[in-house]
Formats: C-alpha cells, sequence, structure tokens
C-alpha cells in the first residue's frame, strides 16, 4: 500500500531503453562495427535505440536472451564470404538493318560496272559514266533497298507497343533473305517488302469446268512468284519455331507495296494466305491483340534471331 505522502510517476514506455535483440532481419543493411554487407533473412542483432545492425560475429553487450545454433552462426558467415553472384544476363539482340544487304549488292553491281567501263575506255570512262544510267538490273536493287528501309522505320515504331523487329535476316546456309520478321501478341508475321508501280489486284481464272486459279497483278505485271516466295519464308519460320521449342505460333505472309497505287477506301485482300497490303495496314494487323504474352514474345524473338542471323 502506498502512503498517501508518496507521489508515483508512470514511466512512458518510450522511455524505457531498448535492448539490442537477436532476430531475423526483414531488411538488408551493414554491420555498424565491421561493416560486413547483411541480406535480409540472415541473423543479426537489431539495436532499436540506434536502429543499426550487428552482425553474430562482432561482440555485442547486453543482448536479449535467444539461443544461437551453430548452424545459423555459419549460415552469416557463408553469407558473407559467398556474395550472391547475379545471374548473367543474355546479350541484346541484334534487329539488323532494314535493306542492307540490298544497298551492298548495288553498291557492288555499281562499282563493278564503274571498273568494268574505266578498264574498257582508260581516257572517256568517267565521261561515258555519267552520260549513261545504270542497267535496269541494277537500279533495282537501290530500288528495293529504298522500300525495304521505308517500311523497317516505319515498322521500328511499333516496338514501344509490344512489337519486336528482325529487319534483312540471311536463311542459311543460302544467300537469300527475309525482309522483316515482327513479333507481337498476335503471332509472327513474315514481311516481304516490295517497291512496285501500279495497284495490287487479283486475277481469277478457270470456273465452271477448269479450277479457278487467282493470280497476283500488280498494274500490269503478274507477280505469282513473289506470293510463292513468301510460302517458303513462311515455311524456313515455323520449322525454325518448332525446332526452337514453339510449334503453335501462328505465322502470317505478308508482301506489303510501299509504293503501289492504292484506293483511298480497302484495296488489302489476301491470296493464298499471304496478306497483300501497304505499311500502314500492316502495322494495325502487328498491334492486333492476340495470345502471346510479353515474356514468350521474347524468347521467340531470340530464338529466330539465332535461326536468321544478320544478312
Amino acid at each position: 500500500m502506498l502512503r498517501a505522502d508518496h507521489h508515483y510517476v508512470a514511466t512512458p514506455i518510450d522511455d524505457i531503453p531498448a535492448t539490442p535483440k537477436m532476430m531475423r532481419l526483414r531488411y538488408a543493411g551493414t554491420c555498424r562495427d565491421c561493416g560486413v554487407d547483411l541480406d535480409a533473412g540472415v541473423r543479426a542483432v537489431y539495436d532499436r535505440a540506434t536502429k543499426t545492425m550487428i552482425c553474430v560475429t562482432c561482440p555485442v553487450p547486453d543482448v536479449a536472451a535467444e539461443v544461437i545454433k551453430p548452424a545459423e552462426i555459419l549460415e552469416v558467415v557463408e553469407a558473407v564470404r559467398t556474395p550472391a553472384i547475379p545471374e548473367p544476363r543474355p546479350a541484346p539482340v541484334d534487329s539488323g538493318s532494314a535493306g542492307a544487304s540490298a544497298r551492298r549488292e548495288h553498291e557492288r553491281r555499281s562499282a563493278k560496272r564503274e571498273a568494268r567501263i574505266r578498264d574498257a575506255h582508260p581516257r572517256l570512262g568517267g565521261l561515258i559514266l555519267a552520260l549513261s544510267d545504270e542497267p535496269q538490273s541494277t537500279t533495282a536493287w537501290a530500288r528495293g533497298a529504298k522500300g525495304e528501309e521505308v517500311l523497317g522505320q516505319g515498322l521500328d515504331t511499333l516496338t514501344a507497343r509490344g512489337v519486336l523487329m528482325l529487319h534483312d535476316r540471311r536463311i542459311p546456309p543460302t544467300r537469300a533473305n527475309i525482309d522483316h520478321i515482327a513479333v507481337s501478341p498476335a503471332g509472327v508475321f513474315v514481311i516481304d517488302a516490295k517497291r512496285y508501280k501500279g495497284r495490287p489486284h487479283v486475277v481469277t481464272t478457270g470456273g465452271l469446268f477448269r479450277p479457278r486459279i487467282s493470280t497476283l497483278v500488280v498494274g500490269s505485271r503478274v507477280s505469282k512468284k513473289i506470293v510463292d516466295g513468301v510460302h517458303k519464308q513462311v515455311a524456313l519460320v515455323h520449322a525454325a519455331l518448332a525446332k526452337a521449342g514453339f510449334p503453335d505460333v501462328p505465322i502470317r505472309g505478308m508482301l506489303c507495296f510501299v509504293d503501289a497505287d492504292w484506293p483511298l477506301f480497302g484495296g488489302s485482300f489476301v491470296i493464298d494466305g499471304v496478306d497483300v497490303l501497304w505499311p500502314k495496314k500492316a502495322g494495325e494487323q502487328l498491334l492486333a491483340p492476340g495470345l502471346i504474352e510479353v515474356a514468350a514474345a521474347s524468347e521467340i524473338h531470340r530464338a529466330l534471331a539465332a535461326a536468321f542471323p544478320v544478312a
């Protein structure tokens, strides 16, 4: 019983000195005495008064009673001696440069023609070159390279929206190439860039007693071979994905005409399973919703880059 003249003064809990306590750390930190890094989850002493940590190998007075097993001490020591080694990041994928191989082929042919003319006409070679044009077989490579570059620049603007691009990819073991390969949530797209004049359209022959045959025509130019070329490229991409463990990824072939005479409304069509369209329309299909997740798209992109190196 307290005496009447005795005054009792309550001591706030926050004023009671906090005793350092052995515990598993919730956050990573550094030992205040020896400077060793301490990972979250390891046992160490936490001093509440100073808000500091002390590793179990440093002496700490007045630690709150807790039994520390030798194995737990070894756990801390091993964590200090053997720091975690981060897994190496995979090398970035080289997306390639659109039209690069076609541009090199044009330069090679142009240089070969110039050397041939200068050798044949040492004095007048320069004048002949200035007054004559390159043959169509040479200028076609420059024209094709420009079309690939224009389309590639437009497709590259879609990377911020989840489309992964590969440009100018070689088809081993040949010297042939695939102009563009796009990987998006909607699937994989094999895109052949063309810079033809005229309007792309379909001409259908046959009928009642003969099989109906649809043929791609651009202006007045019959272009059946380029449709067959896209089919071959799609088959090669499908085989490469199946080998890499992605046999069920949807793949579409595209013929993208850069400078064609497209109508104001409509105009795109499908022939024998190949989409025939222009750059903006191709971009719309690449951005369509699909079932391929971001992580899977990245793995598919890397597998295709390995199967079809930069040309």
